[in-house]
């Protein structure tokens, strides 16, 4: 996908705590449809085709389905795809739509999918370790959080009327 200029231009301030905890928060809720919806798509259509609807029974019965690495990594894949794609196409989830908060290279332009990827899997540790990499932006000079400093990104507040 190809880095472009993303609208509206200009220069805005850094998203503060609030913001990018409310688009957190508003975007929990749509991965957790998005990963619901994967889990019955692959449990109940793909194993169901493979074992069939008596032999799913008793290996979800026995908890052979409990621990699934192949689930495990059709999740992380559709988070993956989910952020990456919103990411590097607007800037925005629809999380950070609602709260005017757009990610952006420091020169307005659209993220690389490269730099998706470095800001998904940096985000995991950030958010594990008590939320320090996400208040990281308290001590940083540019109020970045670990990811935008990995990454190379930044996370702005865009202006009243640019929901679009």
């Amino acid at each position: 996908m190809a880095v472009s200029m993303l609208e509206p231009a200009g220069s805005f301030p850094a998203a503060g705590l609030g913001r990018r905890l409310a688009s957190a928060f508003y975007d929990m809720w749509l991965c957790l449809a998005l990963m619901m919806t994967l889990t019955l798509i692959y449990q109940q259509g793909i194993l169901r085709l493979i074992y069939g609807s008596e032999a799913l029974k008793t290996l979800s019965d026995a908890g052979a389905l409990d621990r699934d690495p192949i689930l495990s990594l059709i999740l992380l894949a559709g988070l993956l795809g989910f952020f990456g794609l919103f990411w590097s196409k607007k800037g925005q989830t629809l999380g950070m739509q609602v709260w005017r908060v757009r990610l952006q290279q420091p020169d307005g332009r659209s993220i690389s999918l490269r730099q998706a990827l470095i800001r998904f899997v940096v985000a995991v540790p950030a958010w594990l370790c008590g939320g320090l990499g996400i208040i990281w932006i308290f001590f940083d000079a540019k109020s970045r959080s670990w990811q935008d400093i990995a990454s190379g990104t930044q996370l702005v507040t865009l202006p009243k009327g640019t929901f679009k």
